[in-house]
């Protein structure tokens, strides 16, 4: 279902209106995006089919990431997918597991003889989405790390520095309570995505493994080890925080409780993707948003190791035409070129993908205009990723989230400590990945 018939209907006109006797090649692309993303999604899909005759791209929403990567599934089964899936990061060893269905973009552009230079593109995203030899698997898309956002009116009516947010986990404890006891909010700080934020981002930055075998990236036969001291020591503190209410749950998958807590001035500080940006500053019309780094435990390490990478990534997928594809690699040429990828990443706060994009908006001065803006760069880009901070590679990533989530809360609800309740994540979800061993071998 298409979100913004605008766009439909100048895709169907561009359609209409071909020369007679000539039919442009059309090419299905199924994504996860909706509301004001969906609509700029589509507004990229439209910029290329006017840039050429030869193609056309059709967005088509399919629902949630999870949704539409089981909807991809269950058409490449029936023979019925479409040439571009949007599939989001978590989803990557699942794609790379499906022997014969996907169509490699490093392979896909060399066939068809469009420009592929992996240097071009960030170094954080290359590295998550790439083989053991190196290739880039996927089309690097909209890609995102979480940051932290903070009310900078409460921050001052607190008598903290509105300039100065909190750096480590002890700062964000103590500045909570001082906003609390002050009466400015009565919440210090919530967070979206648990197991991404508070569990898989807290082990990278702290230089913890997530798993065995470089956090999956060695290939099947890996474990989670995310039990350890650090991020037992963190679900402790988020626990001990919840009891005192300086921090408040924002539900599970995504914490869609979230947001409004810190739209609403309840909490003073809010913990999510970068690409939540756009929606964060249309939302808090009535104070003055900052943004600033996830915060570390300084008594853990001395200088913070890379946030990891979110968002998604386009596959193509096997069994269509060679003209098929031939647009395919039109586009993803098109999708990566400075101009789009710079209005993209500006636009919605998703990471510039290639270096040229990054360069061409310091060159625009957007990010002197717009303070803040660089923040999610900057700290996915710090230092020299380790095996433990590049990211994760797990099958059935989605499966073992949800596990992390009904742990986290059998915690706050105190039938489980932090260690049994990290324990038996950990040991749930192993069982998640020797069966997705047992159905991929």
């Amino acid at each position: 279902m298409f979100k913004n018939a605008l766009f439909l209907s100048a895709g169907l006109a561009a359609m209409m209106t071909a020369t007679p006797g000539f039919a442009q090649t059309e090419i299905a692309w199924w994504h996860a995006m909706d509301a004001e993303l969906g609509q700029r999604l589509e507004a990229i899909a439209l910029g290329f089919n006017d840039s050429q005759d030869d193609f056309v791209v059709v967005p088509s929403y399919k629902g949630t990431y999870p949704e539409t990567l089981t909807a991809a599934i269950a058409a490449f089964r029936a023979n019925e997918q479409p040439a571009i899936v949007q599939v989001f990061e978590v989803g990557t060893g699942t794609m790379m597991a499906a022997e014969g269905a996907v169509n490699p973009v490093y392979k896909l552009m060399a066939d068809n003889g469009e420009p592929w230079d992996p240097s071009a593109f960030l170094a954080p995203v290359t590295g998550y989405y790439s083989d053991t030899d190196g290739n880039i698997l996927s089309m690097p898309f909209n890609s995102s790390t979480p940051i932290m956002y903070y009310n900078k009116d409460v921050f001052e009516a607190a008598g903290l520095d509105p300039e100065m947010p909190p750096k480590t986990w002890a700062e964000l404890e103590t500045m909570s309570r001082q906003i609390m006891e002050s009466g400015a909010a009565p919440c210090g700080f919530t967070s979206g995505w648990i197991s991404w934020v508070q569990l898989e981002n807290l082990s990278a930055i702290h230089d913890q493994p997530y798993g065995t075998m470089e956090n999956g990236f060695g290939g099947l036969g890996t474990e989670f080890t995310f039990n350890g001291p650090v991020q037992v020591k963190h679900w402790e503190n988020l626990k001990n925080w919840a009891d005192e209410g300086l921090f408040e749950y924002g539900g599970p998958v995504g914490g869609g409780d979230a947001p409004p807590k810190f739209y609403s001035q309840e909490c003073a500080i809010y913990m999510n993707s970068s690409a939540s940006r756009a929606g964060v500053i249309n939302n808090s019309g009535d104070f003055e948003v900052g943004f600033a780094p996830l915060p570390y435990y300084d008594d853990e390490i001395d200088e913070p190791k890379n946030s990891i990478i979110g968002g998604a990534t386009l596959w193509a997928l096997n069994g269509k035409d060679p003209a098929v594809y031939e647009g395919v690699a039109q586009f993803f040429t098109y999708l990566s070129s400075p101009e789009v990828q710079a209005e993209w990443h500006q636009a919605t706060g998703y990471l510039p993908i290639t270096n040229a994009a990054y360069e061409l908006g310091k060159e625009q001065s957007y990010y002197e205009a717009n303070p803040g803006s660089e923040i999610a760069i900057n700290q996915i880009t710090r230092g020299t990723p380790s095996a433990n901070s590049k990211g994760l590679r797990f099958g059935n990533l989605t499966q073992a989230r949800t596990v992390v989530d009904e742990e986290f809360e059998a915690l706050l609800s105190g039938s489980k400590t932090a260690q049994e309740a990290l324990d038996a994540a950990v040991e749930r979800g192993n069982q998640i990945l020797r069966d997705f061993e047992a159905a991929n071998s």
